[in-house]
């Protein structure tokens, strides 16, 4: 099916004039700036953040650009994916018309967003193992259908769909196909990011809250067409990213290598716990992970969530989510808190 953003956008969203920043209109070089009403004096900190931030954030999307292999028009900063996922309901679905398709059991952020911009969600159950009802989508899907969500891997399951189904919902649907890589760095599969030039009507979430380590800068990445793009920047806040971020992206964004390791030894980890929480009498079944986390199926998952809090570990109680019964979600951690953990479990059991 032929792909037409401007049939896909809402027409306000099509007509906006974006709000132009000081910073927008501002080209070349400077040594006074009396043009955005800032403290010309400096900050109470040891270091200055009296002046805007760059609104596009381009050297740390240049830096980002070097690492993910696709030119710095092709990207989007946010707020944290969740950012990105409300701008996108915003741009694309008109309230109380328009709908879009979720896969649960999936990321939670999906339905919130929707809920707060009176979009109708689609719910399509994944299949008993985790994969897409293909059928079931396309037959949910009608005029009105501007998006469908993907998590791959997939939060709260770990595992990865498929990818030629992923490839089949992007060629055959006329909207937006929004695959969310959260924790695509652990994943044995590549990231869909490489696709973008054959496919206009894909978007790409990643986050640098994951295996980056910076969940507590709130630092979210959308990769699409260059046209998408533009609707993301037309739409968001002017100055969305603030420069302690972008600074402390920057700085990030220089340590690939450690982050690799710690990619690997979360892997290693994630084997290690999995063999030994199988053996527990129990637990009925780990899915298969490409994340850096595994869902447990159990006896009595809420017993276990509680018991594990009383011993000062927090884990995800999931067994209310459909397709998920019994399942709690437990993160990988450190070797010293994966040795704890197992050694509470095996005191559970025990106990039990």
């Amino acid at each position: 099916m032929e792909f037409d953003l401007t049939k896909l956008l809402r027409t306000n969203i099509l007509n906006l004039v974006p709000y132009s920043s000081a910073r927008d209109e501002y080209k070349g070089e400077a040594s006074v700036f009396l043009d955005a009403n800032e403290n010309s004096f400096g900050s109470p900190l040891n270091k200055n953040y009296n002046r805007y931030p760059d609104p596009l954030q381009m050297a740390v999307k240049t830096k980002l650009s070097t690492i993910k292999g696709v030119p710095p028009q092709n990207i989007f900063l946010g707020n944290g994916s969740d950012e990105a996922i409300d701008i996108l309901f915003r741009a694309f679905c008109r309230p109380g018309i328009d709908n879009v398709i979720v896969l649960p059991p999936t990321y939670g952020m999906y339905e919130v967003s929707a809920n707060i911009n009176d979009v109708t969600l689609k719910k399509i159950l994944l299949t008993p193992d985790y994969q897409l009802d293909m059928e079931a989508i396309a037959e949910a899907i009608d005029e009105n259908t501007k998006m469908i969500f993907v998590c791959s891997p997939n939060n709260p399951t770990g595992n990865s769909i498929m990818r030629e189904d992923i490839e089949t919902l992007i060629a055959n649907f006329g909207g937006l196909v929004v695959v969310d890589e959260a924790y695509i760095n652990y994943s044995r599969q590549k990231t869909f990011i490489q696709e973008l030039t054959e496919y206009s009507n894909l978007v790409v979430l990643q986050t640098l809250s994951k295996a980056w380590g910076l969940a507590g800068i709130r630092l979210g990445m959308a990769f699409a067409s260059e046209e998408i793009i533009e609707v993301f920047n037309k739409v968001k806040p002017p100055y969305n990213i603030n420069e302690a971020t972008q600074e402390l992206a920057l700085e990030a964004l220089n340590n690939v290598d450690q982050v690799n390791e710690w990619i690997r030894e979360t892997i290693r980890q994630r084997e290690m716990v999995i063999a030994e929480m199988i053996e527990l009498p129990f637990v009925i079944e780990i899915v298969p992970s490409d994340a850096n986390f595994i869902m447990v199926k159990t006896t009595d998952a809420r017993g276990l969530y509680v018991y594990l809090v009383e011993n000062g570990i927090i884990t995800r109680d999931r067994s209310k989510v459909q397709l998920c019964e019994g399942a709690i979600r437990i993160t990988i951690g450190t070797p010293e808190e994966n040795v704890l953990l197992i050694n509470t479990l095996k005191a559970y059991s025990t106990a039990k």
